[in-house]
């Protein structure tokens, strides 16, 4: 009863255009409109209390909340958690997101961020080996360039999961590390002085290690 209700409720919202901050009839009202208990539209209203979609103010009851797109997954996003399957679709989700950013990074890249970009991909040119950290800091200045914090946040999520799955289920022997090896400073370079389709290009061989092991699934 309370997943059909809270169903209902979503219809309802919807239907009547509720916005942020819009005040929502109380639990007596939504019951007789629903014809349910009000202990039943408690529980429906809980749930969507937890996705962010509603919270109770002060003096004014229930209103419709903005959502955070991405509270809930962030608290389910465990590698620990999901099935190797789950793990291996979210690993090439993150492919995905990296070899589809370079139209938004040439759009929206600025004079600042190259130069931070430079300063980190020239400090890392002279590192043997880069460890996870080295990574994150590269590419998450990427994703921080693009303007887009959904996707900033979204990519900072997703790279536990992908460090666990290519640590645990890929060979990085693969065919794809016969290719020249594209480094940092490689995307760097390419970022400021090519175009669009050639840093597409460069981070496919930068990744193709990753890519020919999910191709292989």
């Amino acid at each position: 009863m309370t997943d059909r209700v809270e169903n209902i409720l979503r219809d309802y919202f919807t239907e009547n255009a509720f916005k942020p901050g819009d005040q929502l009839p109380n639990e007596f009202e939504m019951a007789q409109k629903l014809n349910v208990s009000r202990n039943v539209v408690r529980e429906a209203l809980s749930r969507l209390r937890m996705l962010g979609m509603v919270e109770s103010r002060p003096r004014r009851g229930m209103v419709m909340a903005q959502p955070d797109l991405l509270a809930g997954l962030e608290k389910v996003l465990n590698p620990l958690l999901l099935s190797q399957d789950d793990l291996k679709d979210v690993f090439e989700l993150r492919l995905v997101l990296e070899l589809g950013v370079s139209e938004i990074l040439f759009a929206r890249k600025t004079p600042e961020d190259m130069a931070e970009l430079e300063e980190i991909a020239e400090r890392q040119k002279g590192l043997a080996v880069l460890t996870k950290e080295d990574e994150i800091e590269f590419h998450g200045k990427l994703y921080d360039m693009t303007g887009n914090e959904t996707l900033h946040r979204f990519q900072s999520m997703l790279a536990p999961v992908f460090d666990h799955v290519f640590a645990a289920y890929y060979n990085k022997t693969s065919k794809s590390s016969k290719l020249e090896q594209v480094t940092h400073y490689d995307l760097f370079k390419v970022l400021k002085e090519g175009t669009a389709a050639q840093f597409r290009t460069a981070m496919y061989n930068h990744l193709a290690v990753y890519i020919d092991s999910a191709s292989s699934r």
